[in-house]
């Protein structure tokens, strides 16, 4: 591999480039030609806009129904009242994620119709169970992940410490499950008790990263795609101009994978008592293992101690029972949904609160998603949207200190810059800024992060990636194939050059990529005026390679290795913040209709699916998605990125 030159000092401030005068020269007078062409535009225009009507129209007839819906559901149901003497079911629907996607009410219809996958917001489950912990009623605690789709190491970790916490306040906790796979069974495992179905089967596979690679079918397709990069280890075009993995994104991935595998092992094997390597071991053997017991899964889990024993769900439930009493209407165990209790929790915290404590407050902003340029919903990181977070954070003078938790593999080198100067700010007018990341926090994840105080990541966190890189297809040859041919002039030699229908002539590759390689400077010149290191130390540490968090720390990308906790306790040092802070985290206003949904958002998909207006996802529909979203999540995460100059700082490694 080529050793890449030294790279200059680059300052971090952009220049506001200031548009020049325009003469205005006298409009020619419209052609007949035009003219249809301006009626075809009106047309259109007319129709597009009947259509949004029509579509607000129904929207608004939805929402009333779903209001009925809801409104039927509380009047049967009434408040959730918390039982004497009960269990508190932890069962999520969905991805862990650490800020819900999109807006609420259209996300609780998607998720009632099966046309998206539920989330579920980790600081709700660990709040619940903590909370659970010092609450006299609750007596034992019941993980279900029978409907939990997946979520990053560092999320389950965070759920794992909650559930410590409710351990050593001395009451049981219980799981049960007919399969557990490896994020399941992650959360499963911190049980003190864990049946498995005689039916049922645990599956810890390991880590992998397999990508779809495209050239053949561009090939055939006679499409050329252009990528301009910065950064030897800066892989995500490869997917379009390779058959395989580089060597270097091999090494990349073995190195972060391994990292992320012995995490997951460390913290199992731990737990279930387990010798070091054992879980690597079951993999191994796994086939030689099944064939010994004739393919019973069930009982190979048990004998490899990844289960207490083998129980149906009624015998399961009768040993909750034994610990927190029969429910009269259900025969089942007593107990309350995790969700339900929160709601409580939180009513009872809202009478409690004493106003004269939001004084000082540590400000929590979460960036997830990919970051795009100007302003996007939650679950997507718009730069202006959080710039204007932060902002307010910077502006309120009840704010002491700021918590920037990032869960993003990055986007527009744009966006990111947007951000970052919010950062900055916060700074330099006195309030600290401490970075917090969590499963992911990669090129542009970490670029906003970059003049924080500190930074805060999981040994698993996924992070660096600094690296730019810009991707333009042209389809002249296909064009060709169907006999299209492209002809014209331009005023200058680079008038016209990027297009996509047209071969991307020499000038116009050099103009850009001196663009990704000026970005790439000014990134690495950001991280090293934040790290207080040189552009030589960071450059070397950066070439958009990707790191593990625990080697982050190491190379001196991250300042302590631990979670949000910890962040905002350090945040609140800065402050020099009394014990009794408030933490304040920081979330888009909701009108009524979206506050309403999403504190029903279970409770609406159930009522849909039963009022035959949603669906419910198979398992077989759950198990296809899931062994296509790695390619899912590159080409979709790709395909949000909006930059204005195509610059991206992004990277293709959010494992889910």
């Amino acid at each position: 591999m080529d050793t890449p030159p030294p790279l200059p000092a680059y300052p971090a401030q952009n220049p506001t480039p200031t548009p020049g005068p325009h003469a205005a020269a006298p409009a020619p007078a419209p052609s007949a030609l035009a003219l249809i062409g301006r009626g075809i535009a009106w047309t259109f225009g007319l129709l597009f806009r009947a259509l949004d009507l029509l579509r607000k129209t129904l929207h608004f007839i939805v929402l009333i129904g779903l209001f009925a819906i809801l409104a039927a559901a509380v009047g049967a149901g009434g408040t959730p009242v918390v039982p004497d003497k009960a269990a508190l079911v932890v069962a999520p629907e969905g991805r862990l994620v650490e800020e819900l996607s999109g807006d609420a009410f259209d996300r609780a219809l998607a998720e009632a119709t099966g046309d998206a996958e539920p989330e579920v917001l980790v600081r709700d489950l660990v709040e619940s169970i903590r909370a659970a912990a010092n609450d006299r009623r609750i007596q034992a605690l019941v993980i279900d992940t029978s409907s939990l789709s997946g979520g990053g190491l560092t999320k389950l970790q965070d759920v794992a410490a909650a559930i410590a916490v409710f351990r050593k306040s001395g009451k049981p906790v219980y799981a049960y499950g007919t399969y557990f796979e490896q994020s399941a069974y992650h959360l499963a495992a911190q049980a003190d008790e864990l049946y498995l179905d005689p039916l049922g089967a645990v599956l810890v596979d390991g880590y992998s990263m397999y990508r779809m690679f495209y050239k053949g079918t561009l090939e055939k397709l006679a499409v050329d795609v252009n990528v301009f990069r910065a950064g030897t280890h800066k892989s995500f075009g490869d997917m379009f101009t390779r058959e395989a993995m580089s060597v270097e994104e091999k090494a990349d991935a073995a190195a972060w994978l391994g990292d992320l595998w012995a995490t997951y092992q460390g913290d199992i094997e731990v737990r279930r008592k387990l010798a070091p390597g054992a879980l690597q071991g079951q993999a191994e053997s796994l086939p030689a293992s099944l064939a010994e017991l004739m393919g019973n899964a069930a009982e190979l889990a048990v004998r490899d101690k990844l289960v207490t024993g083998l129980a149906t769900r009624e015998e399961f439930e009768d040993r909750v029972k034994a610990r927190v009493g029969e429910d009269e209407d259900t025969h089942g165990f007593r107990g309350i949904d995790s969700g339900d209790y929160l709601a409580v929790v939180r009513s009872t915290a809202m009478l409690k609160t004493h106003a004269g404590n939001a004084h000082a407050r540590v400000a929590v902003v979460v960036a997830s998603g990919e970051i795009v340029d100007g302003e996007a919903p939650p679950g997507t990181v718009g730069g202006d949207t959080l710039a204007a977070e932060l902002r307010d954070a910077r502006h309120d003078d009840d704010v002491k200190a700021v918590v920037l938790r990032v869960d993003s593999p990055g986007g527009s080198m744009l966006a990111s810059e947007v951000v970052r100067r919010e950062v900055v700010a916060l700074r330099a007018a006195g309030k600290p800024v401490v970075a917090s990341f969590g499963s992911v926090a990669a090129s542009g994840g970490y670029y906003i992060a970059a003049a924080a105080d500190e930074i805060f990541a999981a040994p698993a966190t996924i992070t660096g990636s600094i690296g730019v890189f810009a991707i333009i297809p042209t389809f002249e040859r296909t064009l060709g194939k169907a006999g299209v041919t492209i002809d014209g002039l331009g005023t200058t030699p680079i008038a016209g050059a990027i297009s996509v229908e047209r071969t991307m002539s020499d000038s116009a590759r050099q103009v850009l990529q001196l663009g990704v390689d000026d970005a790439y400077r000014r990134f690495v010149s950001v991280v090293a005026e934040g790290r207080e290191k040189s552009l030589v130390e960071i450059d070397a540490i950066a070439q958009g390679r990707v790191w593990s968090g625990q080697d982050a720390k190491e190379i001196g990308l991250v300042d302590t290795l631990g979670g949000l906790d910890a962040a905002i306790a350090s945040a609140a040092k800065r402050a020099k913040l009394a014990p009794g802070y408030r933490i304040d985290y920081r979330e888009p206003e909701l009108d009524w209709a979206s506050r309403l949904v999403i504190g029903s958002r279970g409770t609406a998909a159930r009522l849909l699916v039963a009022a035959g207006i949603g669906r419910e996802v198979s398992p077989a529909e759950r198990l296809l998605r899931r062994g296509l979203a790695d390619t899912d999540l590159a080409l979709r995460g790709f395909g949000r990125l909006n930059d204005p100059r195509g610059l991206n700082a992004w990277c293709a490694c959010d494992l889910r």
